[in-house]
């Protein structure tokens, strides 16, 4: 009980890692510390929850406190670790309370996570300005949106919740129009979730696309379909500044005011890193913790894993920054592994990513823009196909876009986006296992794939794409 494995951060990659760590160690200490009071939740249901969708915020949540504690874990919930001293193999850790004390380590997992960016849009002491990153926020856009004399405090149903919050946004009046800050995932989602709950819903956009890691194709058939369901969207508009003394009242643009009585600020997160300040830890992209196959950090016995470390990029075989879910999960569990005993490598990141727009899906793999493949090395070769989903005289056939984007002198797939109405999303987890083994495009042309009229025509989407990006190459 002289080395614990200390392990910072009780969401996704943390939490992993110590379920992992004890099942494979049972006979050494496991303690996690987290400096707020949720734990292991879904970051990516909550617009969901905000829309109405997901009934209950605990719906949310897939470990409560007693059950971890029934896995053997040490949680301490309201406990921050602010520094780590790597020579002495101790952190700081202040508690809620305001009480502070050393903790020694023998091996030490930092997954803090990220937090939201704001960029010059603060929000804090503003009330009906939001940044979406936690679940207490979530509750209170929850609250907030609704009629005072109509809100639901059942909805908000752990003891974890800001209650005090929550009870401040549910009795103000509420909202009719909504102004977005960004295209992205969050503004993408959050756009469906308002939408849903009857706001005039605005999305401002800077670039001149939404979904800019999608790419150009999969933005422009997302954006018609916002414009569809009732969203306005506003692209090539980057917002100068959220307007408003104590409540919002609107967002700046051009040097005119948006009116708003909501506005939803998404443009990016940063991973939280602080607590390794001064120790020297090497930084990769996006100023995340640099962490190599297995996880491990520069100094010695000091492990990051989730939103806030790099990985191995599937592709280009370089560190990168891609802080995802999946990946957050599967790297936690690897550390966990390999610092009871067992070495195992984390895994590549491809960037496999998907989103929901109303009726539409898209999803998106490795190096889409050619910008980012030309910045690594590769001439990049590019095809935009449109097919049918299934049969064409099957019901429900819709026509589906794809994106393939090789390298011309390998011939080698290196990314890929798809987007349609119609079982499109997962179709790029095709395109995923095609870039992790390293596929060409004329291998993924001959993929076995499968056929049958209510799932898809004898000629899948991808290997359409397939073929005419190979006759491209062909000419090159």
């Amino acid at each position: 009980m002289s080395d614990p494995f200390v392990v910072v951060g009780g969401d996704a990659a943390g939490l992993s890692a110590a379920s992992k760590f004890r099942r494979e160690a049972p006979d050494r200490e496991v303690v996690v510390f987290e400096k707020g009071r949720w734990i292991s939740y879904a970051y990516c249901g909550m617009p969901y929850f905000i829309e109405g969708r997901v009934e209950r915020l605990s719906n949310l949540l897939s470990l409560s406190p007693s059950e971890v504690a029934e896995r053997g874990i040490d949680l301490r919930r309201g406990h921050e670790v602010v520094a780590v001293d790597p020579e002495e193999k101790t952190v700081r850790v202040e508690t809620a309370d305001g009480d502070s004390f050393e903790q020694p380590y023998g091996d030490l997992l930092v997954a803090t996570g990220a937090r939201a960016a704001t960029g010059p849009f603060d929000v804090r002491g503003m009330d009906g300005a939001f940044t979406l990153h936690n679940m207490d926020t979530a509750a209170a856009i929850d609250a907030y949106i609704a009629e005072p004399d109509a809100y639901d405090p059942s909805r908000a149903d752990v003891s974890a919740v800001d209650r005090e919050r929550v009870e401040r946004n549910a009795a103000m009046p509420a909202p009719e129009t909504a102004a977005i800050v960004g295209g992205g995932y969050v503004g993408v989602e959050m756009a469906e979730a308002l939408s849903g709950r009857d706001l005039d819903v605005h999305v401002f956009q800077r670039s001149d696309h939404l979904l800019p890691p999608f790419g150009e194709a999969v933005g422009e058939r997302v954006e018609a379909e916002l414009v569809d369901k009732g969203v306005t969207v506003h692209t090539g508009c980057p917002v100068e500044a959220l307007v408003g003394e104590d409540r919002i009242e609107g967002v700046t643009f051009d040097g005119e005011t948006f009116p708003a009585e909501l506005a939803i600020v998404g443009v990016g997160i940063r991973p939280n890193t602080e607590l390794l300040d001064g120790t020297g830890v090497g930084l990769g992209e996006g100023g995340a913790i640099s962490a190599d196959e297995y996880g491990r950090t520069t100094l010695p016995d000091v492990y990051a894993a989730g939103d806030c470390a790099t990985a191995r990029h599937a592709v280009t075989g370089e560190a990168t920054w891609v802080p995802l879910g999946l990946t957050a999960n599967r790297v936690g569990r690897a550390v966990g592994a390999t610092v009871a005993g067992d070495p195992t490598p984390v895994g590549d990141t491809a960037g496999t990513a998907v989103v929901k727009a109303f009726e539409m899906e898209a999803g998106r793999v490795g190096l889409v823009e050619d910008e980012a493949a030309r910045a690594v090395g590769f001439d990049p070769v590019r095809e935009t196909i449109t097919a049918g989903s299934r049969s064409g005289y099957y019901p429900g056939a819709s026509p589906t876009d794809v994106t393939l984007v090789a390298d011309r002198a390998t011939r080698r797939l290196i990314g890929g986006s798809i987007v349609g109405a119609d079982r499109a999303a997962i179709r790029i987890d095709t395109l995923a296992t095609a870039l992790e083994a390293d596929m060409t495009v004329p291998e993924v042309e001959r993929l076995d794939l499968a056929y049958a009229p209510p799932f898809s025509p004898v000629w899948d989407p991808v290997l359409v794409a397939a073929k005419v990006l190979d006759g491209t190459l062909d000419e090159a």
